[in-house]
């Protein structure tokens, strides 16, 4: 059967933990003593900011994509409006680096699916990182959050990170909690803020409240409207070019063998969400470097390695999610391939041959590199329309959604 009749067989069928890391972020809630295109389907309603009611938080209702499941929210952070929206502002505040010039949102830019274009991520001290800013969209259903860290897995935590890491160092608040602080509280949008997404606390103003509504504004990250998605779910024939529909065809055929480590709704190598909270994500070598013939990857980029110290884990990476993979590049962990065409002749090949300098090596013969990894051929009009089909996963509606955009642009202009 091909991927096209799996598809319309697929249409007529659909008719008929709590993390020790909380602990931390609990020690460290300090900062309370401080001082003062939718296509064929209609668009998302345009952004609303309701106001705080005297009986609580206003409830959340997830505007989810046909198809897409419910992603899994932690029990202590349970989703609303108002820390959705607190969340917003300080995603895009840039008082939340030491030099006040940087965000979040530096290296997650929405119109890029909240990655930012570079080979590898630029701090707020203007230290370049090992690896390259992942994307946000559909974050709310990645297992782990990192290129290598199978410990990251709760976005709360993770946010403590690029807030106080020193090596390297993202946006160097290390030691600067109460300058933080100082600097939310002299802001009476920040009070009003702070108050109605956390209207018990008698002093809103900790690192767990703030890593609690960034987390809310990731989850909602939700991106599911691409031409694929209306023609898969939305029953649209045309939403795909010819070029597309064959290079689909391609991507879920077994020659190609895409889908072990990009499948799902996701596109992705695991899924997480409510009622499947069991998923994993597997950590790969693609088989992108191979120094000298020995299995192993650059000193500052080893991968899995660098947390179980084996042998076989370096240069295992985790998958990321493809959609809307054609404006994050450029591609792999390290931003080494700059074009789809390039991605698809590595993995045609079955891994990348370096032939000179301290990193060559051939990934192909590598002893580490994934099973999955084989090599396959494939036509020239065969590549171009594989990049065609991957282009399709592109939600321009999501890419340009007034409710996640920058809530200070608008003030600026």
């Amino acid at each position: 059967m091909s991927c096209r009749e799996f598809i319309r067989s697929f249409r007529r069928a659909r008719g008929a933990h709590l993390l020790a890391g909380l602990l931390f972020l609990g020690a460290v809630g300090c900062g309370g003593g401080g001082s003062t295109s939718g296509g064929s389907q209609p668009p998302s309603p345009a952004p609303t900011e309701p106001a705080p009611t005297p009986s609580g938080p206003t409830a959340w209702i997830w505007d989810l994509p046909p198809g897409f499941p419910v992603p899994l929210v932690p029990a202590e952070n349970p989703m609303s409006e108002e820390k959705f929206q607190l969340g917003r502002h300080l995603f895009y505040e840039k008082k939340l680096s030491v030099t006040e010039d940087t965000s979040c949102s530096t290296c997650h830019e929405q119109n890029r699916a909240f990655t930012d274009g570079r080979p590898r991520a630029i701090g707020a001290t203007g230290e370049v990182h090992p690896r390259n800013a992942q994307g946000l969209a559909n974050i709310a259903y990645a297992p782990t959050l990192t290129w290598n860290n199978p410990n990251e897995t709760r976005l709360a935590n993770q946010l403590l990170t690029p807030l106080f890491g020193e090596d390297p160092v993202e946006l160097g608040l290390s030691g600067l909690e109460d300058l933080l602080f100082e600097r939310l509280r002299a802001e009476a949008l920040y009070q009003e803020l702070f108050a109605a997404a956390f209207p018990d606390e008698v002093d809103p103003f900790t690192i767990e409240n703030l890593a609690f509504a960034i987390e809310v504004f990731e989850l909602a990250l939700i991106s599911g409207r691409s031409p694929y998605d209306r023609y898969i779910y939305g029953g649209d024939e045309d939403a795909l070019s010819e070029g597309a529909k064959r290079g689909m065809d391609h991507f879920f055929s077994e020659n190609l063998d895409c889908t072990h480590c990009h499948g799902g709704s996701n596109f992705a190598s695991a899924l997480n969400h409510e009622g499947n909270q069991s998923d994993s994500t597997p950590f790969e070598n693609n088989g992108l470097y191979n120094i000298g013939g020995t299995g192993n990857y650059p000193a500052d980029n080893q991968g899995l390695y660098e947390f179980t110290g084996r042998e076989r884990d370096k240069g295992r990476m985790k998958p990321p999610s493809l959609r809307n993979i054609c404006v994050t590049d450029p591609y792999m962990h390290d931003g080494s391939l700059t074009t789809l065409e390039e991605v698809i002749d590595h993995y045609e090949r079955g891994g990348t041959r370096i032939d000179s300098g301290p990193l060559a090596g051939d990934g192909r013969d590598s002893p580490n590199k994934s099973d999955f990894i084989t090599g396959f051929l494939l036509s020239r009009q065969g590549k171009v329309d594989v990049v065609e089909f991957l282009c399709s996963l592109t939600d321009d509606e999501f890419l340009a959604n007034p409710r996640f955009s920058d809530p200070f642009a608008s003030a600026a202009d």
